[in-house]
C-alpha cells in the first residue's frame, strides 16, 4: 500500500480498517485474502503519520519494525499456519510495557529501565498469537496522572479527539492507548489500570476499556507503580473486539453475550457512585439504564458501605509499593526531574511505615472480602464509569478547579481496583453529539470473560456508538477523511 503525500494538498486519509467493521471482520478479510497484515499496518502507519502530529498519542513508532513483522505475518499465513484471530492484527502497547527494539521511558525523564527489565510474557503472548506492534503509547509520568487525568509536565498530554478547538484530557494513564484507539490509529491498545488508568480514559475518549483482575496476565516487563493493584488492560472499539482479544490469549473461544432478559444487574450505594454526575454524564447514564431495564435486564439496589474507605488505604499501598520499588534515596535524588504533582502525590510513600503498610494491605483484604459478599445475588454492578466529561486542559491551571476535581477521575473506578475485582467501560453517548460518557461494569475477581460479555450485551442494547469527527485535525496537514 502506498503512503499518502502529507505534502499534496488535501490528500485522502487512508481509511482506518476497522471503520464500520470489526475484529471478526477484518480476520474474515484477511483469511480471505482481500486484505493482508501488510496492507493493514501500512493504513494505521498513514494515519499516524497524518493525524498523531496533533494527536501526540504515540511515544515511538515502530514504523520499520511493524512493517517486517507484518509481512512475515503474511508469509506464515501463506505458508499455511494460523496463529489466531489476532495474526497480522496491528496494535499499540502503553509505554509503561518493555518491547524489544523499542525505549520504555515509563513517561518520566528518569531512567528506570532497571525497574522493568526486558520484554515480558504478556507481550510474549501478543507476538505469538500474531499481533504487530505499530509502536509505544504515551503515559503520564509512572502511570500516575497526579490527579490531573494525565495532564503531564514532562511529556504533553495525548489531545483528546472530540474537540479539535479545544484540548480536553484523555484521561490517565492510558491516555495515548485510548486517544490512539479512538483516532483510529491501531485495531486496538493495551493498557495498564492500578486505580482508574484503563477505564477513565476509555469514558473520556469514547471506547472500550477492560481493566483486568490482579493476576489474570502477567507482569514481567512492566514499570511497577504498585504490585499489590497493577493490571494489564486493554482498550478497543468495543466489547465485541475485546472478548475476540481476551479469548486469543485465553486460548479460548470469545464470551458469548447474555440475553438481557437473564441478567440481574447492581446498582451499587447510590450516593457515592451517582453523586455530583455532570448533566451529560446524568442524561447518558439514565438513557443507558432505561434501555436495559427496556430490554429486561434486571437492575436492583445493592448496598456497598465500605466503598468511602477506599481512598486513604488505596493511595497508602501505591505509594508505599512505588517508594520500595524507586528506593528512598533514588527518588530524592531524582525527584527535581519529575513532574510535581506526581512526585507530591508518590512522596507521601516516605512517610509511611510497617505498620501503615501492613494495616493498608489488611484493608485490602477485608475490602476485597465485604466486595464479595455485596456482590452475591447478582451478575455484575453497573456504574458511571467518570463523574464529569473530559475538561479542558486549561483547567487545570486553575488550583481551585485542580481542589474541586483532582479526585473525580478515579472515584468511581478505584473501589473495583481495591476490592480485586475486574471491570468494563462501555461508551453509553449513543450517536448523540457531545463529549463521550462511560458505563462502567464491575464483576468478580477471575470473571473477566463473564465482564465482557456482559458489557456486549449493554453494547447491543444501548445502539451503535458516534466516532470523533477528525476532518478538524486534517486541515493543518493538508489531508481529508
Amino acid at each position: 500500500m502506498e503512503m499518502p503525500d502529507p505534502n499534496a494538498l488535501m490528500a485522502e486519509l487512508v481509511p482506518d480498517p476497522l471503520a464500520g467493521g470489526s475484529l471478526a471482520q477484518l480476520g474474515r478479510d484477511f483469511r480471505a485474502r482481500t486484505t493482508s497484515s501488510e496492507a493493514m499496518t501500512a493504513a494505521y502507519l498513514a494515519r499516524i503519520e497524518a493525524l498523531d502530529a496533533r494527536l501526540g498519542s504515540f511515544e515511538t513508532v515502530m514504523a520499520e519494525s511493524a512493517l517486517a513483522q507484518a509481512r512475515a505475518m503474511d508469509r506464515l499465513f501463506a505458508a499455511g499456519t494460523d496463529l489466531g484471530p489476532l495474526m497480522g492484527v496491528p496494535i499499540a502497547i502503553k509505554d509503561i510495557v518493555a518491547v524489544d527494539g523499542a525505549p520504555t521511558t515509563a513517561g518520566s525523564n528518569v531512567a528506570v529501565g532497571d525497574l522493568i527489565g526486558p520484554e515480558g510474557s504478556f507481550v510474549g503472548a501478543l507476538k505469538r498469537a500474531g499481533c504487530v506492534i505499530l509502536g509505544k503509547t504515551r503515559t503520564p509520568e509512572f502511570a500516575n496522572g497526579g490527579g490531573r487525568f494525565a495532564i503531564s509536565s514532562v511529556r504533553p498530554t495525548p489531545w483528546n479527539p472530540w474537540d479539535a478547538e479545544t484540548q480536553r484530557v484523555p484521561g490517565g494513564s492510558s491516555s495515548g492507548s485510548a486517544v490512539a484507539v479512538a483516532a483510529g490509529l491501531c485495531a486496538f491498545a493495551i493498557g495498564s489500570d492500578t486505580g482508574a488508568s484503563v477505564r477513565a480514559p476509555a469514558a473520556l475518549c469514547g471506547v472500550f476499556g477492560l481493566k483486568t483482575t490482579a493476576g489474570l496476565w502477567p507482569l514481567d516487563g512492566v514499570f511497577p507503580l504498585s504490585r499489590s493493584l497493577d493490571t494489564l488492560g486493554m482498550l478497543a472499539h468495543t466489547a465485541a473486539d475485546a472478548g475476540i482479544v481476551l479469548g486469543a490469549i485465553a486460548g479460548s473461544p470469545p464470551p458469548d453475550a447474555p440475553q438481557p432478559r437473564s441478567l440481574r444487574l447492581g446498582l451499587p450505594e447510590p450516593s457515592f457512585f451517582f453523586a455530583d454526575l455532570d448533566s451529560r454524564v446524568r442524561a447518558c447514564t439514565d438513557a443507558a439504564l432505561d434501555a436495559l431495564r427496556g430490554a429486561g435486564v434486571e437492575l436492583v439496589p445493592v448496598a456497598w458501605p465500605e466503598v468511602p474507605q477506599v481512598g486513604d488505604h488505596m493511595a497508602s499501598v501505591v505509594a508505599a509499593e512505588f517508594m520500595a520499588g524507586m528506593g528512598r534515596e533514588r527518588f530524592e535524588a531524582v525527584r527535581k526531574h519529575m513532574d510535581p504533582y506526581v512526585a507530591a502525590g508518590l512522596a507521601a510513600g516516605l512517610e509511611i511505615g510497617a505498620v501503615d503498610y501492613v494495616n493498608a494491605i489488611r484493608g485490602y483484604g477485608a475490602y476485597s472480602r465485604a466486595a464479595a459478599e455485596r456482590m452475591a445475588g447478582v451478575d455484575a454492578l453497573v456504574t458511571p464509569t467518570v463523574a464529569l466529561t473530559a475538561p479542558a486542559v486549561a483547567s487545570f491551571e486553575d488550583r481551585d478547579f485542580y481542589d474541586r476535581h483532582s479526585s473525580i477521575g478515579m472515584r468511581n473506578t478505584r473501589p473495583a481496583s481495591f476490592a480485586g475485582l475486574c471491570a468494563t467501560s462501555n461508551p453509553v453517548q449513543g450517536p448523540a453529539p457531545g463529549l463521550p460518557v462511560g458505563l462502567q461494569v464491575i464483576a468478580p475477581g477471575f470473571e473477566d470473560a463473564r465482564a465482557v460479555a456482559i458489557a456486549e450485551t449493554i453494547e447491543r442494547v444501548v445502539g451503535p456508538q458516534s466516532r470523533p469527527d477528525l476532518d478538524p485535525f486534517m486541515e493543518g496537514a493538508g489531508y481529508r477523511q
